[in-house]
């Protein structure tokens, strides 16, 4: 966990918290599904983020890995860009409440919009809305992130 105030209240202060072990539980909502039974999912996860200053190119990158190995990397630029594994993703902003926004454009012209905020230095919300390019909602998430203080038995 970070040594950061908290809550965070800058960009930096906010990447540098968000590096740690989470558990997750993601609950999924699919809008458009025509209103069968799969409109509604839930998962359980765990993640590992790891976080690097780059004062000099932005307030940071963070290094999201799963357990089956797979990582992805977000590089948040100063002026507000936001790339993907080394690709132009969408944009970042950091809001005064502490939390910080996420949009992303898809090839087929929809956005993703995730907001993601901290209620405790070990708590992490995250919200996220899918939209198509005129605006109708396809999918929704909410989920909840709590960090990993210690090791789990064995």
């Amino acid at each position: 966990m970070s040594d950061q105030p908290f809550p965070p209240t800058d960009p930096s202060a906010f990447l540098a918290l968000c590096a740690g072990e989470w558990m997750s539980l993601r609950s999924s909502f699919e809008l458009s599904s025509g209103g069968d039974d799969a409109w509604h999912s839930s998962e359980r996860g765990e993640l590992v983020v790891g976080f690097e200053a780059t004062a000099d190119h932005g307030p940071g990158q963070l290094q999201v890995s799963a357990p089956d190995g797979a990582a992805t990397a977000l590089a948040f630029a100063e002026d507000g860009g936001l790339s993907i594994d080394g690709s132009t993703a969408g944009q970042w902003r950091f809001w005064p409440d502490g939390s910080m926004e996420l949009n992303l454009s898809r090839s087929d012209g929809s956005v993703v919009q995730e907001r993601i905020w901290f209620t405790r230095a070990n708590l992490r919300l995250r919200s996220t809305t899918a939209v198509d390019s005129q605006g109708v909602p396809l999918q929704g998430s909410f989920c909840t992130d709590i960090r990993r203080v210690s090791k789990p038995a064995a």
